[in-house]
């Protein structure tokens, strides 16, 4: 995760992939390690999004509750124009969050802002 750390703050997104990439194969249990993985492969501009598709979803089955990647799961929907699947994780991190919480709330302005952008 120190590697992970250090290429994010450098907004490295390229090396955190790399370093999330090698922390599956340690432990490829590890949800927060999906998670990351295809958060950083998002935020490098990888064209590949049925690999950060699967990566989310492989942190969701390990983790069904885990709100980062219902968030950034809902994000990713997002970038290919599925608004739909965008609120379906707005959904459940509304019953996973039961007083709020910043998933919810970074989930939904991001699907106000990309609603109101297609208008």
């Amino acid at each position: 995760m120190d590697c992970y750390s250090a290429a994010s703050e450098r907004q490295d997104w390229e090396g955190a992939a790399t370093a999330m990439r090698d922390a599956i194969a340690s432990d490829p249990r590890n949800p927060d390690y999906h998670s990351l993985y295809a958060y950083s492969l998002r935020k490098s501009g990888s064209a590949d999004m049925d690999l950060v598709f699967k990566h989310y979803n492989e942190a969701l089955r390990l983790d069904p509750k885990h709100k980062g990647a219902h968030e950034y799961l809902g994000e990713a929907y997002l970038m290919v124009g599925n608004v739909a699947k965008a609120k379906e994780h707005l959904g459940a991190l509304d019953k996973l969050c039961f007083f709020g919480c910043s998933e919810y709330s970074d989930l939904k302005r991001a699907i106000s802002e990309h609603e109101a952008k297609a208008k």
